[in-house]
């Protein structure tokens, strides 16, 4: 399968009014920085948290460099949710001089 994947370019900083951004790093990772408003659910604990995704809600999931976040891309898509995979991931982001929350 293809896994349906997105640039930094496609997801405007405004992310939470146009989708839902799904962060599947490990907590050392998401605690050095993450998206505003991401919900973070690592890829370890994603079936058992999946319930706490909308099917229907436009989901773009992220990790580090993007090998997890296409894993988990396509098992969420294989479970019907409508999602995309970020291309290069946060290191993407970054490098876009995108906005980054550190707790």
């Amino acid at each position: 399968m293809d896994v349906p994947t997105v640039t930094v370019d496609d997801v405007t900083t405004t992310t939470s009014a146009e989708w839902v951004v799904l962060d599947v790093r490990e907590p050392q990772e998401w605690a050095g920085g993450h998206i505003e408003g991401a919900l973070h659910i690592p890829l370890g604990d994603l079936p058992a948290r999946i319930d706490e995704l909308d099917p229907q809600s436009r989901t773009v999931v992220v990790c580090h460099a993007g090998g997890r976040s296409s894993r988990a891309t396509v098992w969420l898509y294989q479970q019907g949710h409508d999602v995309v995979n970020l291309a290069g991931g946060m290191e993407a982001w970054e490098g876009a001089e995108r906005p980054v929350v550190v707790p």
